[in-house]
């Protein structure tokens, strides 16, 4: 298979994902992992949000590339990976959240909304029931809660509800991307001059033309930094 076959077959993988971007596959996003399967390094049973019926959906797609015994295409969630289980949202308790913002930055959807030392409030119908906001509340004021009664996989999900979590996950990927973008012009701007400054700066002793070069070795490699990650 070359490499446009291959990426071709990632692309009606991750299609057949339910973009919960959870990570419990153990890759970092739905696309990471449909990459592997496609290049044939992973099975299509490491996805809990996918559940049973998402085994069955991947290997379908996968049968006419990677030919898969039964006891594939009819098993069970890799128990490494989770449970399949009712989709939960994540619920915040007001009277424990001190505003860390640290469940913000985890959220891979934007499904959480707040500010620093302010309440933070989940947002139901753009919460995937990920997980990844739970490790890092220092307070653990957040609770997974189901939703969909006894039903699991894709009988708690819907296609509509994946291409939404979908476009919410690609969109905070380029607002963080553009973030850091901007932020390291800013620290460039502000290095440079710093430079500027310290070239302007005269210097009379053997000590002061040390702590010059110093400085400069120090504001360089910020600036060097900073055009790397353009």
């Amino acid at each position: 298979m070359n490499t446009l076959e291959e990426n071709a077959l990632a692309d009606s993988l991750e299609d057949a994902l339910p973009q919960t971007q959870c990570t419990k596959c153990g890759y970092p996003d739905c696309r990471a992992y449909a990459q592997a399967m496609a290049s044939g390094d992973v099975k299509p049973n490491r996805c809990p949000p996918g559940g049973v019926e998402g085994i069955q959906r991947l290997s379908r797609i996968l049968e006419p590339y990677f030919p898969l015994d039964a006891f594939v295409l009819n098993s069970q969630i890799d128990p490494s990976c989770g449970v399949e289980r009712p989709r939960p949202v994540a619920v915040i308790d007001p009277k424990r959240c001190i505003g860390c913002t640290l469940c913000i930055q985890a959220c891979p959807v934007d499904a959480i909304v707040g500010a620093s030392k302010q309440l933070h409030v989940v947002l139901d119908d753009w919460c995937t029931g990920c997980d990844l906001c739970l490790p890092p509340c220092p307070v653990d004021c957040i609770t997974m809660v189901g939703v969909t009664d006894q039903n699991t996989g894709w009988n708690a999900w819907a296609p509509a509800l994946a291409d939404e979590a979908r476009i919410r996950y690609h969109a905070r990927e380029t607002r963080l991307a553009r973030e850091e973008r901007d932020n390291q012009e800013r620290l460039a701007k502000k290095a440079s001059a710093k430079l500027s400054a310290l070239n302007a700066e005269s210097a009379s002793t053997e000590a002061e033309l040390t702590e010059q070069a110093r400085k400069r070795k120090i504001i360089a490699a910020a600036i060097a930094r900073a055009e790397q990650s353009k």
